[in-house]
């Protein structure tokens, strides 16, 4: 039984686990003077550059999601960059992280007073994909609205209509408080 309680108690933290949202703006800005918005260049930036994160089919997804939650806000997509009055930028990345977990056995019937005690300690490397969105001044191109969201890749996302789901939902709540009032 000892054995298994690292996995267990892993299992039982990835269970209760939420996903990161991070969310930052500039207060000195007049949020509803912004009407509309154009993508900057480059739209999207990827780190790692690797195929296994670049995916034409996430971006597009992406795309799709960003645009219909801005119109949702009463955000036009301009006709050209020089003509918006925000530029998005959208960057995916993912990290590797450790996580340490430490498990006391020994001891007669269980009991650590009564005998040795055993510590054991193992580290687990695992995954983030972080998708961050950032809003831009059209006239000064300095960012304004940034909003980052980190959770595991491809989590119980197998199919591709469970994909765009999930980026829409991903989408949907990293704007949820968008504009800040």
């Amino acid at each position: 039984m000892h054995r298994w309680l690292p996995y267990l108690l892993l299992l039982a933290l990835a269970g209760c686990q939420s996903d990161a949202l991070l969310r930052d703006y500039d207060p000195g800005r007049d949020f509803s003077a912004y009407r509309s918005w154009h993508w900057q260049e480059p739209a999207f930036s990827y780190r790692p550059d690797d195929p296994r994160v670049r995916s034409d089919l996430t971006e597009q997804r992406i795309r799709d999601a960003l645009a219909g939650q801005l119109e949702q806000r009463g955000l036009r997509q301009a006709a050209s960059p020089e003509q918006a009055d925000l530029r998005v930028q959208v960057s995916v990345m993912l990290d590797t992280r450790q996580q340490e977990l430490r498990t006391l056995s020994g001891g007669y019937w269980g009991n650590p007073w009564y005998g040795p005690v055993f510590q054991e300690v193992r580290t687990l490397d695992y995954q983030v994909r972080t998708l961050q969105i950032d809003l831009f001044d059209g006239r000064d191109g300095r960012l304004i609205w940034r909003a980052a969201r980190e959770d595991a890749p491809d989590s119980g996302a197998e199919s591709p209509a469970r994909r765009s789901a999930a980026i829409q939902r991903s989408v949907a709540a990293m704007l949820q408080h968008f504009p800040p009032r």
